[in-house]
């Protein structure tokens, strides 16, 4: 039995996360997904307790808690539904600013804070590349200056295998290079035309991929599609059972 979970991050079905929340996770557990990752779900329809017991109903876990960048103010916020859901993982996308360095190193101040509050209540806080990260400052990138300018044991990657290629890097040897940072991931994978593919059926090297995986203490390989030209079932279902058959999860 493989030792990492498959999630499915809900972003793939828009705005129905929060009108069909029931059919949803009945639809992944279905496709046979171990749990999801979603923003913070306290809508005010559901009490958190609600939640929690509508996703054991389906057997389902939260794997992680996805938000964007804010003010530390903002972040408890969400650090607090994470805590109160039992969620291990919160991982934040964006930074305040990219037009420099500078830029990438205060947001670093802003993360190792949140990084600190989130280890103080048990949670490992993760930062979820895209590809414009990689743009190259004479020699170095904002990647690599968020990563330097911040304490690895507060700050964690999640990295995302889709906007790795998309930014011009190999993800079986990002993911080499940066394995102690790595503690949650995002499988999607890159249709020959650049656009998101179901994972396993693009053009990204996942015997590669999951060969590193392998090496990383990483609980959660998230499937997180932010579109398919399928259907929602017939999307989540063909990645999760490549996942499954292919790569042996």
């Amino acid at each position: 039995m493989s030792r990492h979970k498959i999630g499915c991050a809900l972003i793939i079905y828009g705005d129905r996360q929060n009108t069909d929340l029931p059919g949803v996770l009945a639809e992944l557990a279905a496709a046979g997904y171990d749990g999801i990752e979603a923003g913070n779900l306290n809508d005010g329809s559901r009490s958190p307790e609600e939640t929690k017991a509508l996703l054991a109903s389906h057997n389902l876990e939260l794997a992680g808690v996805h938000t964007g960048y804010g003010s530390i103010e903002q972040f408890e916020e969400t650090i607090r539904f994470t805590e109160t859901m039992g969620s291990k993982y919160l991982m934040v996308s964006g930074v305040g600013g990219q037009d420099t360095l500078e830029d990438y190193q205060r947001s670093a101040d802003v993360f190792n804070e949140v990084g600190r509050r989130c280890n103080d209540a048990g949670i490992k806080f993760c930062y979820h590349n895209h590809s414009w990260e990689f743009k190259d400052f004479g020699g170095t990138t904002g990647l690599i200056t968020l990563y330097d300018s911040t304490d690895p044991k507060l700050v964690h990657a999640c990295v995302d295998t889709y906007w790795v290629q998309h930014g011009g890097e190999d993800p079986a040897a990002f993911l080499n290079q940066y394995a102690d940072r790595v503690a949650y991931l995002h499988f999607k994978d890159m249709n020959p035309d650049g656009s998101f593919g179901e994972v396993g059926h693009g053009i990204l090297d996942w015997a590669g991929i999951m060969q590193a995986v392998n090496d990383i203490d990483a609980e959660w390989l998230t499937v997180e599609q932010d579109r398919t030209d399928k259907t929602t079932e017939e999307s989540v279902t063909m990645s999760c059972q490549y996942m499954r058959n292919t790569l042996g999860i």
